[in-house]
């Protein structure tokens, strides 16, 4: 009976451990698909200012990378955001950023250096457009913010081209219907409690921590920004076609907004490299970055709404070859 008992405990082991290669030789497949290589090399991700979603969603991406594709190495460099990451795309600073569609078909449009070469990889999450004034500010509308002082983002940053669209679609001229203070959501908030800023503009995924972080330190509100004013941005021609009427859920802060909605505009973040980028990294970057949408989601909110539906649509990018690769091999 002893000698019955082991020889069926023996085969009961082999069948466990024939099930663990079986399991382990998926795992492999998944991370690393039939066909291709495991990627190895150096990356460098542009991402955003410190307090910014760009940058914290960046940190996040970089430590699931380091498991999904260990024999790749990943620096982030900060950004002023999404114009300025393109541009380091183009000129080889960088290999891979975040920015959104409005900055890519502005960047596009001007035929920039390196327009040509740049790819969508994934439609990640939208933007929404912030205009934030103290709670007890005068302004209930853009236009009133004539001769006030307007953090209108840095040079380099998505922010300051939708502010000075969003200012002209409001009959503002920006440099001289406002006085315009250049600074991003790292300093903003700081200007604003020692009371050199009388309003600021930030478009970020919800909620933005140096929103936050203000409205829990000073009594702060949001300005709402109706249909007719992206009716108007619409009207400005190709490459604000990509910004759509939107609301912010009454819970994204909850101090700021006494639980109201607010209306605003929206437009979408996309995942971008370039032509140059080798198809086995981009597949497997691309693969990471859906996989792991919960888990970054978990301490990045925006990043819960990245998905694989929508994932594929980067106009006015096309995508690059690997990232469709990734798309035709989940296809059901």
């Amino acid at each position: 009976m002893p000698a019955a008992l082991s020889r069926t405990a023996r085969r009961r082991l082999l069948q466990v451990s024939a099930a663990l290669l079986v399991l382990a030789g998926l795992l492999v497949w998944w991370l690393v698909p039939f066909g291709a290589k495991a990627p190895s090399g150096h990356i460098t991700f542009s991402t955003g200012v410190p307090t910014g979603v760009y940058q914290r969603y960046g940190e996040l991406l970089q430590q699931t990378l380091a498991r999904d594709l260990p024999d790749v190495s990943i620096t982030l460099r900060n950004s002023e955001g999404s114009q300025q990451n393109l541009a380091r795309l183009a000129s080889g600073e960088a290999d891979f950023t975040v920015a959104t569609a409005d900055a890519v078909a502005q960047y596009q449009r001007d035929r920039r250096p390196g327009f040509e070469r740049l790819r969508g990889c994934a439609r990640l999450y939208d933007d929404y457009v912030q205009l934030v004034v103290p709670k007890g500010s005068p302004v209930e509308t853009v236009s009133d913010l004539r001769g006030l002082r307007v953090g209108v983002g840095q040079p380099g940053s998505g922010v300051r081209l939708i502010a000075d669209r969003v200012l002209a679609a409001a009959g503002l001229t920006p440099d001289v219907d406002v006085v315009p203070v250049s600074a991003g959501i790292d300093t903003m908030p700081g200007l604003m409690e020692r009371r050199r800023l009388d309003a600021f503009f930030w478009s970020g995924g919800l909620p933005t921590q140096g929103v936050q972080s203000l409205s829990e330190r000073l009594p702060v509100r949001l300005v709402p920004l109706d249909d007719a004013l992206v009716q108007s941005l619409h009207d400005v021609g190709e490459s604000t076609r990509h910004y759509r009427s939107a609301t912010i859920p009454g819970d994204a802060y909850s101090l700021a907004q006494s639980g109201n909605p607010v209306d605003t505009l929206a437009v979408a973040n996309i995942l971008v490299t370039t032509d140059a980028a080798d198809p086995d990294l981009v597949e497997g970057l691309t693969r990471t970055v859906i996989a792991s949408r919960d888990r970054i989601g978990s301490q990045v909110h925006p990043a819960q709404l990245v998905d694989l539906r929508t994932a594929i649509y980067t106009d006015p990018l096309p995508l690059h070859e690997g990232a469709r690769r990734y798309y035709r091999s989940v296809k059901p």
